[in-house]
């Protein structure tokens, strides 16, 4: 059996990004945002991409984390929560549910 080549291994690709939604068990949606130059008007612009991604360490709305590429988990879930950088700060409106606000 052949030896693999180190250079030949892939790093896995890293995002620092914020949870916007984690209503589900174990997945949570993270916003990766970029900062892009338009091709016309060299105008800075910023873009953001959704990356649904496994959460085994129990992030939160809000929480910065670092996502790690890994192999396809499901349908959309091909990112994996490494770790949390930062927590959210949890105001009292946020912290009541919606029909009590």
């Amino acid at each position: 059996m052949e030896q693999q080549d180190k250079s030949a291994v892939r790093r896995r690709q890293e995002q620092v990004g914020v949870v916007v939604r984690a209503k589900m068990q174990k997945t949570v949606v993270v916003a990766v945002e970029r900062l892009v130059r338009h091709g016309l008007y060299r105008k800075t612009i910023k873009r953001t991409s959704t990356f649904m991604a496994h959460d085994e360490k129990g992030a939160r709305r809000g929480d910065t984390v670092r996502i790690v590429e890994t192999r396809p988990l499901s349908k959309n879930k091909r990112w994996r929560v490494e770790a949390i950088l930062k927590r959210a700060v949890v105001t009292e409106a946020d912290a009541l549910p919606a029909t009590q606000a």
